[in-house]
């Protein structure tokens, strides 16, 4: 089998790391990208047609988490196994979490779409809106088992040190999104229009491409992994090591989610305007702290790697890294954010002075806490990798639901800020999440020590397992 990558457990950390994050962060801008397409061409329909899609993508986000997580425990395991040398492990784990992450997905999609109407009536979607969103997540739910399935691919090259095929993938799937786009959402010649549904199938046909030349690259073995269908025959204990792993992250993923639902179910309290104005400001904020996750990423595979090398102390200084580098890199994207906010803006949403006001308000609060998310989520991301996904989960939560929930709602009900209380709590809750993690992060080096050790050691069950 061919080496993948240069071994990312030598040599210069900062390099490692970059070498790393750098297509990482690519890749999620244009994963990104899909939902930045079908903003510009649905932004055009209206504020009503940018709200519909506002108000579904907290929902596809959620169900997408559930199953991310179960990802996040396929990369870290391979990662280990990676660093290990132990190749036949590093194949029977992709394949058997692949397999695990079909089953969940072909259940959620199912149990989604008859659950559709009942989702957007638990966030109080008005009826204005509600035929619109509820065709257009009606159709990403369908598409779920691909979403999944590529997430996972992507989440198994990172754990072999392999980043650019997916890279790849996605620049294709991106341009082949953007022309279908205007086709399938105002139609052409004999193609009927089908309003925001169509930004959603256009979507899902490209996640099916993703997929397919996903799976084709891990059973042709060109890129460090080399399945058979015969690999992806169950393992019970396995699965079932995977899950425990994964269950965590699920959660954690999970929790962010719904506190992304419940913002929006406080945004669409104040009305249409204000949701819309939700929906664009935490577009492009999210947008902003894509080069966290990658950074963050990176960290939970390099330290896996190296944990798997047997070296806790390059792994422990990965961290450092991480942390430093994601605070200065999303100090500089805040900065940028809130000087480009208004053209920002106006370039997802035409034609509405209103809501363009609003979300320039928003975006240009929340931009300058930006640097904290990077501290947070590098933390969580050496947790991770360590194996200790339960201590990454509760940063999750208790940043999520002690923190900015309350804080939003206390701010906008209790205070003359009124809806700018929901942008106001974004600050003063990235900032707490920081401290809080780097309260934890810089105690005593034993401690810290302590904590960058894997939770159980997953490795030599693993090997014995695939042998």
């Amino acid at each position: 089998m061919p080496a993948p990558t240069p071994a990312l457990t030598q040599g210069s950390i900062l390099r490692a790391l970059l070498t790393l994050a750098l297509p990482i962060v690519l890749a999620n801008l244009l994963q990104t990208g899909y939902q930045l397409v079908d903003a510009y061409w649905v932004g055009r329909l209206g504020a009503n047609a940018v709200a519909a899609v506002a108000v579904s993508f907290p929902i596809n986000f959620l169900l997408v988490a559930l199953g991310s997580g179960f990802s996040v425990a396929g990369s870290v395991l391979v990662a280990r196994s990676f660093g290990a040398r132990d190749l036949a492990t590093v194949n029977h784990v992709a394949a058997q979490t692949l397999v695990l992450e079909t089953a969940l997905a072909l259940v959620l999609a199912v149990v989604a779409y008859f659950a559709s109407p009942l989702l957007l009536g638990l966030i109080g979607v008005g009826a204005d809106i509600f035929t619109e969103a509820n065709a257009f997540q009606r159709v990403l739910f369908l598409g779920l088992p691909l979403n999944f399935g590529f997430i996972m691919f992507q989440s198994l090259m990172r754990g072999v040190g392999q980043v650019r095929i997916p890279l790849y993938i996605n620049i294709l799937a991106l341009a082949l999104n953007f022309l279908l786009d205007p086709l399938f959402i105002y139609g052409y010649g004999p193609i009927q229009g089908l309003g925001v549904a169509g930004a959603a199938l256009a979507t899902v046909s490209t996640q099916a491409l993703s997929m397919v030349l996903g799976l084709v690259v891990m059973l042709r073995g060109t890129a460090g992994l080399r399945l058979s269908f015969r690999g992806f025959r169950p393992d019970t204990a396995l699965m079932q090591r995977a899950f425990r792993l994964g269950a965590p992250s699920s959660v954690d993923l999970s929790a962010r989610a719904l506190g992304l639902s419940v913002m929006t179910t406080l945004a669409a309290g104040f009305g249409t305007t204000v949701l819309a104005t939700y929906g664009i400001g935490s577009r492009l904020l999210a947008l902003g702290i894509i080069p966290a996750l990658g950074i963050s990423l990176a960290c939970s595979t390099l330290v896996a790697q190296n944990l798997g090398a047997r070296r806790p102390d390059r792994a422990r200084q990965t961290a450092r890294y991480a942390i430093a580098t994601s605070f200065l890199g999303l100090l500089l994207v805040g900065a940028a954010i809130f000087l480009a906010a208004r053209p920002l803006v106006q370039f997802f949403l035409a034609g509405d002075e209103a809501v363009t006001a609003d979300a320039v308000e928003f975006v240009r609060i929340a931009a300058g806490s930006l640097c904290f998310t990077g501290v947070q989520q590098s933390v969580s991301g050496a947790l991770r990798g360590a194996g200790n996904t339960l201590a990454a989960m509760l940063l999750t939560i208790i940043s999520t639901w002690v923190l900015q929930f309350p804080i939003a709602w206390y701010l906008s009900s209790h205070t003359d800020l009124g809806f700018r209380g929901l942008w106001w709590s974004f600050v003063a809750s990235n900032a707490l999440a920081a401290v809080l993690a780097l309260l934890w992060f810089m105690r005593s080096s034993q401690q810290a020590a302590d904590a960058l050790q894997p939770a159980v050691d997953v490795q030599a069950k693993m090997a014995e397992d695939a042998g």
